[in-house]
């Protein structure tokens, strides 16, 4: 395959061979169909391991200069315009990925973001952590859902997405090594930042928005919208401490726990709509058991120093209801992710090394606005967060609070019995021996037992002595959709209101968020406000 700068060809290494520079060359020229003294140049576009088979092996994607060397590589650069006095101002509600590249995309097209975060900023954030861990209270807008950079900061920074159609995913890339991430992830098959660098990475992304001559505003919760005075047109936001940002177009880019939000949208007589999610639990693993069932290692056997700690992917369908892992982190911790006191949720985060001895993922069964009848007389749009709601609170009270959390190893869950003891694990606040097969919805605890045995049988050890399930794993997406029309990406009701990212139903990752906050910048720059 011909690129303007070389000759891009795909090779497979074994392991042993992937890094040298020397089997890469000859590789190439064996692929290419030409002598390798003709190779001047060669490098890396992407990495993949193959470790179906026993024998594991590299897949390499590879830029060639052929006959002449390859032109310099262009990193990526983070120079925003500065904007003129009169860019026209934009309101940007939430600063996770979806706001962050909102906010960037404005600024290319000439438009000012004005952000407004309910949170504090990265380094705030992380001092009130440290309560949550201790079980000593949570902040409620500043956890690990709320404040700058959003949920992903603090829970790991995996940027794998399948959503390549949806925009220029190696622009959302690039635009995260601009700003300090690792090069790597640009290469990687299946890229990841981790928790320990993503912050700084979310720092250098607010410089440039500042530096630009945007505004962002830490602690400002938006709780009302200002309206024209038919209702129909937005005209800007009001927040909780009375303060009041004007404009003609507001993009909405909170995360899915931004629950307030929702019931805000809801007084404000604006359409909302149910939509399918998950709930569970995290199933934990020691992770020397994940690297020897996927690298086909002895029981004794180290994971050769060339592999990464090993993920895995399952899923499959129990009468018209997935049951699948979710949000998997290899050499991992998990850690508590609810926003009020009377909750326990648990998520998963690793840190770049990825060098904890577990790993652990969600483990889920899709939840359908019909199966949040129960909740519907009440709550009616907003059914399915009132069901989130009560398994959480549940989930607190059966861990006997502190975010101590219920568990219950794999095998006593699918037997219908009480853990005498449990495993070791990662989940820092501690656990509490609980039957989890009657915590959970009925519905939701018989599928996952019979997923749980069915991948067993696929992959001996999957449910067995060593594999512990932790609760609950509520927030897996928002069960709530805020409608827009298609092609102006508008709210159906509100002219200027732009729904946005994972809060809003059009997103499930960081990615898929900051491709959306893109599109909505760029529906901003298109409309004629």
């Amino acid at each position: 395959m011909m690129s303007d700068s070389g000759v891009l060809v795909d090779v497979i290494l074994p392991m042993a061979k992937a890094g040298d520079a020397q089997a890469r060359l000859e590789a190439a020229a064996q692929a290419l169909g030409i002598d390798a003294s003709r190779i001047c140049d060669i490098r890396l576009v992407k990495e993949s391991i193959d470790s179906r088979q026993k024998k594991i092996l590299f897949q390499l994607r590879l830029l060639v200069g052929v006959d002449s060397p390859l032109p310099p590589e262009q990193m990526p650069s983070k120079d925003y315009p500065l904007l003129p006095s009169s860019a026209q101002e934009v309101i940007v509600v939430g600063f996770g990925p979806a706001g962050m590249f909102a906010s960037l995309r404005l600024i290319e097209q000439g438009f000012k973001p004005i952000v407004l975060e309910r949170g504090k900023d990265v380094s705030a954030r992380r001092f009130d952590l440290a309560p949550i861990m201790r079980g000593d209270g949570i902040v409620p807008d500043s956890n690990y859902c709320f404040g700058e950079g959003g949920a992903g900061t603090f829970s790991d920074g995996k940027l794998f997405t399948r959503a390549t159609k949806r925009g220029p995913v190696r622009e959302v890339y690039e635009t995260f090594v601009a700003h300090g991430a690792p090069k790597e992830i640009l290469t990687d098959a299946h890229p990841h930042i981790g928790s320990n660098l993503l912050p700084n990475v979310v720092k250098a992304i607010r410089e440039s928005v500042l530096q630009a001559g945007g505004e962002i505003h830490f602690q400002a919760k938006v709780e009302g919208l200002l309206r024209s005075a038919d209702g129909r047109k937005i005209r800007g936001v009001r927040c909780a401490d009375g303060r009041e940002f004007l404009a003609n177009a507001v993009i909405l880019a909170t995360g899915h726990s931004a629950r307030d939000v929702y019931r805000m949208l809801q007084r404000e007589g604006l359409t909302l709509e149910q939509k399918p999610f998950a709930v569970g639990v995290r199933i934990e693993h020691p992770q020397a058991f994940v690297d020897a069932r996927q690298y086909h290692l002895r029981p004794d056997q180290k994971r050769p120093a060339q592999l990464p700690a090993a993920r895995y992917s399952v899923t499959t369908t129990i009468q018209d209801r997935g049951v699948h892992s979710f949000c998997m982190c290899p050499g991992g911790f998990i850690v508590p992710a609810a926003t009020e006191d009377d909750e326990v949720v648990v998520n998963g985060m690793s840190l770049s090394r990825r060098d904890s001895p577990f790993a652990n993922s969600g483990f889920v069964v899709s939840v359908h606005p019909e199966d949040t009848k129960a909740y519907q007389a009440e709550h009616g749009v907003l059914a399915g967060i009132a069901y989130q709601k009560n398994l959480e609170v549940a989930t607190s009270l059966a861990g006997g609070g502190k975010q101590k959390a219920p568990a219950q190893r794999v095998t006593d869950f699918l037997k219908g019995r009480v853990s005498q003891t449990l495993l070791d694990t990662s989940y820092h606040p501690g656990l509490t021996s609980c039957p989890l097969h009657e915590l959970l919805p009925h519905d939701v605890m018989w599928r996952m037992r019979e997923g749980l045995r069915f991948f067993e049988k696929k992959w001996r050890g999957f449910a067995g002595s060593g594999a512990q399930l932790i609760g609950c794993e509520t927030r897996t997406s928002s069960p709530v959709r805020i409608p827009r029309h298609e092609l102006s990406l508008q709210h159906v009701d509100l002219e200027g209101l732009y729904p946005c990212g994972e809060g809003a139903g059009y997103a499930g990752g960081i990615v898929s968020a900051a491709l959306d906050g893109r599109r909505c910048a760029e529906a901003v720059a298109g409309a004629n406000l």
